[in-house]
């Protein structure tokens, strides 16, 4: 306001836009938390048994090259970013590539690091890995038959991975347990994408801001879903 950028009046604008929305959720007349709902509601079994279901459903099978999914059970499985209790009642968790029949990943959306409160929280930038960590990745996936289970927290560019992948995931925040019952079995995946995912950035770059679903050749196109 100061340096003229912004008028006082704008300000005044958002505020009132904000306090509005306050007003109607009625947080200015009854502003403290009511306990004994509270205990009622955080945790019900209810609740978290539809929330369990929901991510199960939300699951996208993007890829099952030769029908690797679902897996049998009793594998030596090499793991990454997932609890090794949650996958020891499948199989034998081994910690060198080398001695494993398959390997499990879980991996996030990628995004640049950057500095701020804002940027440094909200992740932007390109959607694709950059090195070491993409080659570190398909390191793994030359080297054995490989389930990948993405993160999606945002659009990415990943058709290495899913070239060399045999199976592909995409998750929009699940369990290691809600995504092992889908690698073994017990849930067949129904979810379908909620956008598309380009083949590259350059593709993402000819994309017009305000169009969805645009680019060119996308590597999976907005609502792909696989079942077994």
């Amino acid at each position: 306001v100061r340096e003229g950028k912004v008028s006082e009046a704008r300000i005044d604008q958002s505020v009132r836009r904000l306090l509005r929305d306050k007003f109607i959720l009625g947080l200015f007349d009854n502003p403290f938390v009511d306990v004994e709902a509270a205990e009622r509601i955080v945790g019900n079994p209810e609740f978290r048994q539809a929330g369990a279901l929901a991510q199960r459903k939300s699951i996208v099978m993007l890829k099952n090259e030769k029908q690797t999914l679902p897996l049998k059970s009793g594998l030596k499985i090499y793991v990454e970013n997932l609890k090794p209790e949650s996958i020891r009642p499948y199989g034998q968790v081994v910690n060198d590539i080398a001695e494993a029949d398959i390997a499990i990943l879980r991996l996030n959306a990628p995004y640049e690091k950057r500095k701020g409160l804002a940027e440094g929280w909200f992740h932007a930038g390109d959607l694709d890995f950059k090195e070491p960590e993409k080659g570190r990745i398909l390191n793994i996936l030359n080297q054995v038959p490989t389930i990948v289970d993405i993160y999606l927290e945002r659009p990415a560019v990943i058709p290495e991975v899913a070239e060399r992948s045999a199976a592909l995931l995409a998750n929009f925040g699940a369990s290691d347990e809600a995504v092992l019952d889908v690698v073994f079995g017990k849930f067949e995946p129904q979810g379908k994408l909620p956008f598309e995912l380009p083949s590259s950035m350059q593709a993402v770059r000819e994309q017009k801001e305000d169009l969805p679903h645009d680019s060119e050749n996308p590597l999976f196109p907005f609502g792909h879903g696989l079942c077994y």
